[in-house]
């Protein structure tokens, strides 16, 4: 009966948000309340339940996702991202122009929400596009890239970072372990296979392609703008090398940590962002203000889905569900690393939604993750591969590289989504290799 129950569930999970397009907070809610009768709940526990969902889940996450969205807008509006791709394009030179759009597409990914990203940075391959008269797909793949693996691989993107909150995994290590996966993934999805897209010819509309930039004398520069975007990065990656090293319990282990705590590290790169990227260039506190109100409710959405997906991992677990499913799994052949990749890819080719596909998965497997003896943050990267496996009709992403790159629904297969699965089959193998010394 459970098994039954289960599997209605994410079918209609799936029928709600894929097919009938019903919005996928409201999709989760609705499921979670359907599953909690279907085992025999009574109406209003399992409305406590999704209620204690919610809240336990986005108690951690909002002060993320808040934080992360207020610094990509000051990154995005201050011109640092227009500064950094710039700047890198000229170090590069048009030989190694490819490379420059790789690094570019991680480092402004990083503090960025990918559609925030996506529509900053695709004006800036128009341009360099214009200037070299070099296939844009040839030029904008390998950055789009780069900016889809930030998406799915790592924190503080929303759903690396919920789904490591769920399994228990330390973010400053998932970071480190995604960031090494991060770099074959990115190459062999971007410059490489990019190299095979010479014939593909794009032809976007006029009125983006002719999208005017900042004059350089307005733009930050090219330091501030790198020091105040990875500035997260480096307060948690650093801080998890160096509590490696450092002896646990002592002054500097505990300052290092406190350093190196996302919410923390995100809270003290926004305060630096207000003074060099807004009142330091110039403008008044109230402008600043205004526009870090105008960051969260660019995520207002994204955190009701993430609530949503814990209200269906609570009463999963309040159900009983969780534990029947876990000791199904137990007994299953596939690896965990494969079976998190698998489940999550199956979540996404049929939903669309990478956040919804890595949250889902995590809900489903988490028992299953406290009984066996895996890395947490291992797992955290094998669902976040998976999430990203072939995008297609179902994602907002396909149609946004489509319409801006004027290609073909035939060529935005043969490109995008070939990337796209690319990116997910490299994470998994990375995951794979790193599961052998870790």
């Amino acid at each position: 009966m459970l098994l039954l129950v289960i599997l209605l569930g994410v079918l209609s999970l799936l029928l709600l948000i894929g097919v009938l397009r019903i919005n996928a907070f409201l999709a989760f809610i609705l499921v979670s309340l359907g599953i909690g009768l279907g085992v025999g709940l009574p109406l209003d526990v399992a409305i406590q339940s999704v209620q204690k969902g919610m809240g336990d889940t986005l108690g951690f996450i909002v002060l993320i996702l808040g934080l992360g969205a207020m610094l990509g807008k000051m990154v995005a509006e201050s011109g640092a991202a227009q500064q950094i791709t710039q700047s890198l394009t000229q170090l590069f030179g048009q030989k190694n122009i490819q490379w420059a759009l790789v690094l570019t597409g991680f480092i402004v990914g990083i503090p960025l929400f990918y559609s925030v990203g996506f529509v900053i940075l695709v004006p800036l391959i128009f341009s360099i596009t214009q200037s070299t008269r070099l296939p844009m797909v040839y030029l904008g793949l390998p950055m789009l890239s780069a900016l889809s693996v930030t998406h799915g691989y790592l924190p503080p993107h929303p759903a690396p970072t919920a789904i490591a909150a769920d399994f228990g995994a330390d973010i400053g290590l998932t970071l480190l372990y995604g960031i090494v996966i991060a770099i074959p993934a990115i190459i062999v999805a971007g410059p490489i296979f990019a190299r095979t897209l010479g014939h593909i010819k794009a032809n976007p509309p006029k009125e983006l392609f002719n999208m005017e930039q900042r004059k350089p004398e307005d733009l930050p520069g090219l330091g501030i703008s790198l020091l105040t975007a990875l500035m997260p990065v480096v307060l948690i990656g650093v801080s998890a090398l160096l509590q490696m090293v450092l002896t646990e319990g002592t002054w500097i282990y505990k300052l290092v940590s406190y350093l190196g705590n996302p919410v923390f590290a995100l809270l003290l790169s926004v305060l630096v962002a207000v003074g060099t990227l807004g009142i330091g260039r110039g403008q008044k506190m109230k402008a600043v203000m205004d526009d870090l109100v105008e960051a969260i409710k660019g995520v207002t959405m994204v955190m009701l889905i993430i609530g949503g997906a814990g209200a269906f991992k609570q009463i999963m677990k309040d159900g009983g569900v969780s534990d029947y499913l876990a000791q199904l799994l137990i007994d299953s052949p596939l690896p965990p690393l494969v079976l998190a990749w698998g489940m999550a890819a199956l979540i996404r080719v049929c939903v669309g939604s990478a956040t919804v596909a890595g949250l889902t998965t995590a809900g489903i497997l988490l028992p299953f993750v406290q009984q066996i003896s895996v890395s947490p943050e291992l797992m955290v990267l094998a669902a976040g591969a998976g999430s990203l496996m072939f995008s297609h009709v179902n994602d907002g992403g396909f149609w946004m590289f489509k319409e801006y790159f004027g290609l073909s629904l035939k060529d935005t297969f043969r490109s995008w989504s070939v990337m796209e699965t690319i990116v997910s089959v490299m994470g998994l193998l990375g995951v794979l290799v790193l599961n052998i010394w870790i």
